[in-house]
């Protein structure tokens, strides 16, 4: 634990506007609000476990969306996009950009109080959010230290280090909380790194247990990457945490990584308790186009072709859609949601089996869908009331190239991309069909996706326009300009009776509502 550290950015803390008395009220998450959160609260990244970040708040509907009004915008005043999901807990939002995470009040937009982690090494990309553990904060720096806060007035509890950037790593993810374990994931597919999954005690910060997604360095014939830098998700009933992994490193080309490289690209389902591994599905075996496959693995229970299933959904950046018994693992469907050119067909396991044709070449290779992935980062939804996985999409094509000169150490190679659109897609689970579409304009949104039990579909366009869309059909009902680019997920909560509709955009927070009668 570094005390000097942690001496200082007290004093840095202190910079804060101070509410008045009434909002500094003791915050606290429990087991029971992340099993299952009240409709003014949303107390994790993805709202609940399940990551499917669809609501059930009913007072917007596809009739009155029409009259959503501004009800206040918070100006970061930071140059970084905010690309954090904002946690909701007794009244009170807390959202990041790297380094800084803000409390608001979620009534007025108010500042309550603003932290600064100090400037520091490390990738400064993005960052997706904190997590709340008891009346604890919790969030990853550019240079890898987890910071732990007391919510009510941002003084530090204590930092420790959870990847070292002097090697290549940083962090950006938003931690996910399990029990009484804060589980971090890390970047750094820049260098030859080994990735992996850490959970802390959230009390002291001691490390608890530590995956590792490769082998340590040295192991011969040595697969590296598999970073871990989504946040995943968490079924209490089977206790198991599922974890999407990225690319395996040198990136573009896998002559000094023979076989599927294990366990890159892949869905892993974890014991949170232990760390230990308990099921794997390789979403692209030895992947040489930089198709990470950290995008959320979304749990749903329900029918699947006429029986009662424990389902995990990924749409993944190489360009298919996964249905998996998350009991075991096993496909029940893998389908593929827009062009992909990549790959010979699936195996009996309902991976998909990679063309050697269509690795990085020297002369070039034109690849569907291109090195940014049919998607992304970006938050998906599973619309219950309709059946329907939305997600924001990316058809597109690159083209890559491999060379000796390139070497193989960190990228290995290039790429460059010559077309894409953005299309968000609503899709059959049962079948992998697009059930409907809707184009969000050239090169594509970085926004994602929230439902609603009323039958709405909340996300953003290329153009930085929010759109509420009818979840039957993908029709726009409802959009506002935001004047810049869009690169979050809604979301929503009510209070006072009033349903808000979160969104951001560059360095602003906007919230909705409709007018009072």
């Amino acid at each position: 634990m570094n005390f000097m550290k942690a001496a200082f950015l007290v004093a840095v803390s202190t910079l804060i506007t101070i509410a008045p008395r009434s909002l500094m009220m003791g915050q606290g998450v429990d087991d029971q609000m992340l099993l299952h959160p009240p409709t003014d609260s949303w107390p994790g990244y993805h709202g609940d476990y399940s990551g499917r970040r669809h609501s059930p708040l009913t007072q917007i509907t596809p009739q009155n969306v029409k009259n959503l009004s501004l009800a206040w915008a918070f100006q970061t005043d930071q140059t970084a996009l905010i690309k954090s999901s904002p946690l909701l807990v007794e009244g009170i939002l807390y959202f990041t950009v790297p380094e800084n995470i803000w409390a608001v009040d979620a009534r007025s937009g108010h500042q309550i109080w603003h932290y600064t982690y100090p400037r520091s090494p490390g990738e400064h990309i993005g960052h997706r959010g904190v997590a709340m553990y008891k009346k604890y904060l919790f969030f990853v720096t550019p240079d890898g230290h987890l910071v732990s806060l007391n919510a009510n007035d941002a003084t530090v509890r204590w930092i420790v280090q959870v990847a070292d950037a002097t090697k290549g790593y940083w962090t950006s993810m938003a931690p996910l909380i399990v029990g009484n374990r804060v589980l971090v994931g890390v970047s750094g597919d820049f260098d030859n790194l080994t990735g992996y999954i850490r959970s802390i005690d959230p009390e002291t910060g001691a490390t608890q247990w530590q995956w590792n997604s490769t082998p340590p360095a040295g192991t011969p014939n040595q697969t590296t990457g598999g970073m871990t830098w989504m946040t995943g998700t968490y079924d209490p009933d089977l206790n198991l945490v599922y974890w999407g992994t990225g690319n395996p490193t040198p990136v573009l080309t896998g002559s000094t990584r023979p076989g599927d490289d294990l366990y890159t690209c892949t869905i892993v389902a974890l014991n949170p308790e232990t760390g230990k591994l308990v099921w794997s599905f390789q979403a692209s075996p030895h992947d040489t186009h930089d198709w990470d496959a950290v995008e959320t693995p979304v749990l749903v229970d329900g029918d699947f072709h006429g029986e009662h299933k424990k389902m995990l959904m990924q749409t993944s950046r190489n360009g298919y859609f996964f249905v998996l018994d998350r009991t075991n693992g096993k496909s029940l469907l893998t389908a593929p949601f827009g062009p992909v050119n990549w790959s010979l067909g699936v195996d009996k396991q309902g991976r998909p089996i990679p063309n050697p044709a269509k690795e990085p070449a020297p002369d070039g290779r034109l690849i569907a869908p291109d090195e940014g992935g049919m998607t992304n980062y970006r938050s998906p939804s599973f619309d219950t009331r309709n059946g329907l996985f939305v997600v924001d999409a990316h058809p597109s094509y690159g083209i890559y190239f491999a060379k000796s000169a390139d070497g193989v150490y960190g990228w290995a190679g290039a790429d460059y991309g010559v077309w894409g659109k953005g299309v968000i897609e609503a899709i059959d689970y049962q079948t992998g069909k697009i059930r409907w579409s809707h184009e969000l304009g050239p090169g594509g949104s970085g926004a994602g996706v929230l439902t609603t039990d009323s039958g709405l579909t909340f996300t953003g366009d290329a153009l930085g326009n929010f759109l509420a869309l009818d979840s039957s059909d993908g029709k726009t009902l409802w959009h506002a300009g935001s004047g810049a680019h869009i690169v979050s997920s809604p979301t929503t909560y009510e209070l006072d009776g009033r349903q808000y509709l979160l969104t951001s955009s560059g360095g602003v927070l906007f919230a909705w509502v409709l007018p009072q009668e």
